[in-house]
């Protein structure tokens, strides 16, 4: 046996192989190498029918069809028949596992920087280590020995103190250990390095044959049919009589199956299936690989170890450890066989031995340990490093739970329940935003190469909430670009983040972290800007971000808002779409404007977005389009405009409006113009009166700008008078320089999103999917005025409103400011006299009123409704970092709270 020493030596060496040396960033087309232990006791590979007939007939019909025997779909297939559903067959198109589940490392780690993924996984362990044992008396091979996060720098330990504060909002129990309790707890482990560490003492792992085989068996004495050895040869999709795709029927290699609903569980398999149905599935296909130690003295019991800064986790494997990692440089799997099963890859020690180097400093007794065996398996990856669900958009029907970028197994209790609510109820129970895939805008990237691979090198980034993914889109964004703009990613779309007083900050092309024959980027403007947002500390452009927003506050800025989704809503039925669809009554006269919800079935907020009442124009025209009945202009924040899409798109096609939705955010740009003096600058532009009685705030027109026809909307999501203006895409640059001349002696400023977040969450305006998701309702975001309730018109999610309103208040989102001006992100635990009653959402800090603002959802411990009373009888703290600072609880806005500064009175 080989050690970890002498690998390392022998692989430093080596030159890359050929493919690598190429500059396409793509590898192995070759297929599964011959059979490897992976260090488990037991796999399914040997146990069912040896032959290639599948293990029961499959029926004529079913209800649901899950297809992929892997962690999802076992686990789907579970909490379908759980719920009641009859009916529901799972199709392996070989053994339980075989794909990717069997060989995965099965780690589960209770805390990460997202509440609702923190809520799946809390799921997910208590299926493994309660619900399953108690249902069938077998052991799902779940092994509670604890998990070790492990910080080497400060804004790593910070990252860390902050999940710990999320943990006690959930109940889960965590501690930022020290280097020398660290050693107390791990002896084996070296410190000199580390800052601290985050020991999780409930963390654990599962053992993927025992946990699939033991859903089957649960699933299966629900009523739930599983047939291996039954691959899916084709889907059959029909057009039904409103032009809809929907899913018929589900052909296999041993019969066809009727049904209405089809779940892709198919993990790295997922992308073919999809095409058998018409469905484009973004993920691709990777090397994911670990190797397994010789026995090493002193590991029993220890908790396992993940290593983010070395990009390394250490799983304790009875009295071994498996190591593994993410590499920036992974290898691809181009030509996914249709045959592998139960198969591995030979480990690329030229890309593996990255990892070696970080695990050996971590714990350095492996620099002498022998290396017993190596998995190298299939892993799927997205391009944000988040799974696919759903209900795909482009057939109904079809649904995705898979690209699970190495989770499947601990996320898999908690996504598989509400895969299942999904399908049961039209939507999860939960906020799965960040997971479904109507998110994914067809004119976004998809899952290429080159998002995929970051995200591979992703899941060790730190999460200080604003950071993230920052690219350039090639979107044309020059006329920013040459006054500093720092251009932030959304979905796939550009949009300016903040300007650097120091000049250009160009985006270069992806350099794949040097790997695939390109050369790595070393330090340059965007770069440097971009290393400087990851930190918990206020950062070095918040004195930027203050003056755009002050500028707004007391002159005038400009905002790009171009990436907003822009719709028309037209047709002999359209206002009767309307009027369902938006919960505020926007069927007024034209030239009306109206800020509205939408919402589900449940009451939940699924859009806010603002809707004009227009009237037909000419054919072809990107601003008034011809139509025939009514009319509505939709304007919608880019990052969810895919989402609105669908949803709306959904509702016509269930209720069967008679009516069209057109798209023309990319034939439209978008610039608000925000701030006191706005009007003086705007009049010597628009050629139209900006008084307030020709111009009232909530209201459009059309009008000329520089001689370009656009239309004007008095709105604001800032708080300020202001003006958007809509103008066709070959007209904005002219529009743009006409405005920033007449603003020049006005001191007008560009700012971007930066400071829209700082001014809005000032102002109390909502961000969706912040402070504002599918389940949180109206009354509990304090947007009731937004609900039609004193009329008797219909609107979908009305019955849940008013059932709540009868039933009171149970949870309601509260604005708090600390004296200390702190830096918050969201994810802070509120405290109410001693008691953890939430967290909050989102945070940001205000600088008209020189106070952090955050916004959270409270509760009363005690089970009783949270009025406003009670907001304001108690005494508040905001925990950060596992530091609590005295917060003040406020039921109106802190700034402009009697709304007179959008109205224009100053």
């Amino acid at each position: 046996m080989s050690c970890m020493r002498r690998a390392w030596r022998a692989a430093a060496p080596r030159r890359l192989p050929a493919p690598w040396r190429s500059p396409r960033p793509f590898s192995s087309a070759s297929g599964p190498t011959a059979k490897k232990s992976v260090p488990y006791q037991r796999t399914l590979q040997e146990e069912g029918p040896g032959s290639g007939e599948p293990s029961r007939p499959p029926p004529s019909s079913a209800q649901v069809v899950v297809v992929g025997g892997g962690s999802l779909g076992c686990q789907t297939t579970y909490h379908l028949a759980k719920m009641g559903v009859r009916g529901v067959v799972l199709l392996e198109r070989d053994r339980l596992t075989s794909g990717t589940t069997w060989h995965t490392a099965g780690l589960l780690w209770q805390l990460r920087p997202s509440d609702v993924e923190v809520e799946l996984l809390a799921h997910t362990r208590d299926v493994v280590s309660r619900d399953l044992p108690a249902e069938t008396g077998l052991h799902t091979g779940w092994v509670e020995n604890g998990g070790l996060f492990i910080a080497s720098n400060k804004q790593r330990l910070d990252e860390y103190k902050r999940l710990m504060s999320l943990g006690k909002v959930y109940g889960v129990e965590s501690h930022v250990l020290t280097p020398s309790q660290t050693k107390d707890l791990y002896p084996l482990m070296n410190i000199d390095d580390l800052y601290g560490t985050l020991y999780v003492p409930k963390d654990g792992t599962m053992d993927p044959a025992g946990t699939c085989s033991t859903l089957a068996r649960a699933a299966t004495a629900r009523g739930a049919t599983i047939i291996e050895n039954c691959p899916v040869t084709g889907i059959q999709v029909r057009t039904d009589d409103f032009g809809v795709k929907r899913v018929h029927a589900v052909e296999t290699a041993h019969g066809t199956i009727q049904t209405p609903c089809v779940v892709n569980c198919a993990g790295v398999w997922a992308r073919a299936l999809g095409r058998l149905a018409g469905v484009h599935v973004p993920l691709v296909g990777m090397h994911h690989a670990y190797v397994v130690t010789e026995r090493i003295e002193g590991i029993q019991n220890m908790p396992n170890v993940r290593d983010h800064d070395a990009s390394v986790y250490l799983r304790l494997q009875g009295d071994a450890l498996s190591v593994g990692g993410y590499e920036s440089n992974p290898i691809f799997w181009e030509e996914v066989s249709e045959k592998f099963a139960f198969g591995l890859f030979d480990l690329d020690w030229d890309v593996f031995m990255q990892h070696i180097e970080g695990a050996v400093n971590r714990v350095p007794v492996l620099e002498k340990t022998g290396i017993k065996s190596t998995v190298c398996g299939p892993e799927s990856f997205t391009a944000d490093h988040k799974p696919l669900m759903g209900e795909a958009p482009e057939v109904r029907g079809f649904f995705l739970g898979c690209g699970f970028n190495s989770a499947g197994m601990m996320l898999g209790g908690g996504c598989g329940r509400e895969l299942a609510h999904w399908i049961i109820h039209g939507r999860p129970e939960k906020d799965m935003y960040g997971y479904d895939i109507r998110q994914a805008t067809p004119t976004a990237p998809a899952a290429s190469s080159s998002s995929s691979s970051s995200s591979l090198a992703g899941p060790w980034g730190c999460s200080p909430g604003r950071a993230g993914c920052w690219i350039g889109n090639g979107c044309p964004g020059s006329e920013l670009l040459r006054q500093g703009c720092v251009f932030q990613e959304r979905h796939g779309w550009e949009r300016p983040g903040w300007f650097s007083p120091g000049g250009a900050a160009p985006v270069l092309d992806y350099d794949y972290y040097g790997a695939y024959g390109r050369e790595r980027h070393r330090d340059y403007t965007y770069n440097r800007l971009l290393g400087d947002e990851y930190t918990f500390d206020f950062p070095p452009h918040h004195d930027i971000i203050k003056k755009e927003c002050l500028t707004c506050r007391n002159a005038l800025a400009l905002f790009d808002m171009s990436y907003f989704g822009k719709f028309y809503l037209v047709g002999p039925e359209a206002t009767k779409a309307a009027d369902w669809l938006f919960s505020a009554d926007v069927s007024k006269a034209p030239g009306s404007t109206v800020y509205t919800c939408m919402l589900n079935q449940q009451g939940g907020v699924e859009s806010d977005l603002t809707v004009s009442r227009i009237s037909p124009g000419a054919p072809g025209s990107p601003l008034a389009p011809a139509f025939e009945g009514d009319g509505y202009y939709l304007a919608i924040g880019g990052a969810v405009a895919q989402h609105n899409w669908s949803h709306i798109t959904t509702v016509l096609q269930d209720m069967k409006f008679q009516c069209k939705l057109l798209d023309c955010s990319e034939e439209l740009g978008m610039m608000s113009i925000q701030g006191p003096l706005s009007r003086a600058v705007l009049q010597e532009v628009l050629d139209t009166d900006l008084s307030n009685e020709a111009f009232p705030f909530s209201t459009h027109k059309i009008t000329t700008a520089a001689g370009c026809e656009v239309r004007a909307m008095r709105l604001s999501f800032v708080g300020e008078m202001g003006w958007e203006l809509h103008v066709p895409r070959a007209d904005c640059v002219k529009v743009y320089r006409a405005v920033m001349q007449a603003g020049a002696r006005h001191g007008i400023a560009n700012a971007g999103y930066r400071a829209i977040d700082s001014l809005s969450i000032e102002k109390g305006y909502r961000h969706w999917h912040a402070d504002l998701r599918p389940d949180d309702t109206p009354l509990e975001a304090g947007l009731a005025f937004t609900c039609k309730l004193k009329s008797s018109t219909p609107f979908l999610g009305r019955e849940a409103v008013e059932a709540q309103k009868a039933k009171g208040i149970f949870r309601r989102l509260v604005c708090f400011t600390t004296e200390e001006k702190v830096p918050m992100f969201g994810l802070e635990a509120v405290w109410r006299d001693g008691q953890v009653v939430g967290h909050i959402r989102r945070a940001d800090f205000g600088f008209a009123i020189d106070k952090t603002i955050a916004y959270g959802y409270i509760r009363d411990p005690a089970g009783g409704p949270v009025s406003l009373d009670f907001v304001k009888s108690g005494s508040y703290e905001l925990e950060r970092m596992g530091v609590t600072f005295p917060a003040r609880a406020h039921t109106k806005s802190p700034f402009d709270p009697d709304n007179k500064r959008v109205k224009g009175f100053y």
